[in-house]
């Protein structure tokens, strides 16, 4: 006669598991990944009558990154690392060169008349082109407006962007608009026939 082996009640191991999944569901983090931080203008008014501007073509950068993710600033290639000088540059235009951007005389809430540049930095990427070489190229960007911002922070209260009051800071957001502008993605890398 064959010996009987005995059972072990598994009735309760799926009651287990489960109770184990719950706990491990609750208690871990889901990283979240987070985007670039934009406000989107308004929707305009279907019976807002539409302006067509024009701007001078000296008050416009160019910056195209194609599917090699090759940077140009204008018409010349430029690595990340000069970005941001470049840009400077052409937003402060020191020299008052007829070739970079006009200014204009405005009156700044707080501040006074002060020179603001006509500034406007059109980006434009091609559809090959990486998420990284993207991002990277804003980061570049929106660094050279914040770091012209503190300057003229610096220069007109004494203080860092941050340690201004909420009036102050919108009168340097006044006297270093953010004029960044993305044009649709294209295919910047084929030649024109």
């Amino acid at each position: 006669m064959a010996k009987k082996t005995p059972a072990i009640n598994s009735s309760s191991t799926a009651d287990i598991a489960f109770l184990l999944l719950c706990y491990f569901l609750m208690t871990t983090t889901m990283g979240s990944q987070t985007g670039l931080s934009r406000r989107l203008p308004p929707m305009p008014d279907p019976n807002q009558k539409v302006e067509d501007q024009k701007v001078n073509r000296r008050n416009i950068i160019l910056v195209k990154i194609n599917s090699a993710d090759r940077i140009f600033a204008g018409s010349e290639p430029i690595d990340i690392t000069q970005l941001k000088d470049r840009i400077k540059i052409f937003i402060t235009n020191p020299a008052d060169s007829p070739n970079l951007p006009a200014k204009e005389v405005k009156e700044i809430k707080g501040i006074g008349n002060r020179n603001v540049t006509k500034a406007v930095i059109s980006l434009q990427n091609d559809r090959g082109t990486s998420y990284d070489a993207y991002i990277a190229v804003q980061n570049e960007l929106v660094k050279a407006i914040n770091e012209l911002r503190n300057e003229a922070s610096m220069r007109e209260f004494g203080k860092a962007l941050s340690a201004l009051n909420e009036d102050q800071q919108k009168a340097i957001k006044d006297l270093v608009p953010p004029q960044i502008s993305e044009a649709e993605p294209k295919d910047v890398g084929k030649s024109r026939r």
